[in-house]
């Protein structure tokens, strides 16, 4: 069976990213500052809008707004990939290590990534609030102000979250996200 992705240029796309085996990848600064690096140089020569996103140890899920006339989503996520797999020292020192066949075999980031094209102004905040509360929902914060990996604290200057938003109260947010 062939996999089919939407496509309607000019969309937003909800996008969920995985590292191969739930490697914890980007459990560092200098981790994450290499995949704002590769988001940045991808975004210079393809353009995209970054509407919200969370980065967790080991996926990160974002939502994305295409340029109008273009739905080529995929092209970008093999970039930032690509980029950010150059670039990781980490991954450097690992790999150094293997023979030349394993070197070829060892993934570092799932082979797929989860789409959803966003429906509506509901389907939006819906997908932006879960993007949000996901480092709660991971337990790894109490609060969504707590991770310092997130677009939520651009949405608390912008007024659209208190910065208490979610911390006082269990969120159910997964609801129809990421089954459909």
């Amino acid at each position: 069976m062939q996999y089919r992705r939407a496509t309607t240029p000019g969309a937003t796309y909800f996008f969920t990213v995985v590292t191969y085996n739930r490697q914890r990848l980007f459990a560092t600064d200098e981790t994450i500052q290499l995949l704002r690096y590769a988001f940045h140089r991808v975004k210079q020569s393809h353009p995209f809008d970054i509407d919200a996103i969370v980065i967790l140890p080991d996926h990160l899920h974002c939502l994305w707004t295409m340029p109008d006339g273009d739905a080529d989503f995929s092209t970008r996520w093999r970039l930032i990939k690509t980029d950010f797999s150059r670039h990781c020292p980490e991954l450097y020192k690992r790999r150094r290590s293997l023979s030349r066949y394993q070197k070829k075999e060892q993934a570092i980031w799932q082979r797929r990534f989860w789409e959803h094209q966003i429906r509506d102004e509901r389907d939006f905040v819906r997908h932006v609030d879960y993007i949000h509360y996901n480092p709660v929902s991971h337990r790894l914060v109490s609060a969504p102000c707590d991770w310092p990996y997130s677009s939520f604290h651009r949405y608390v200057e912008q007024g659209v979250y208190s910065k208490d938003w979610g911390a006082s109260e269990d969120l159910d947010l997964a609801d129809g996200i990421g089954e459909e």
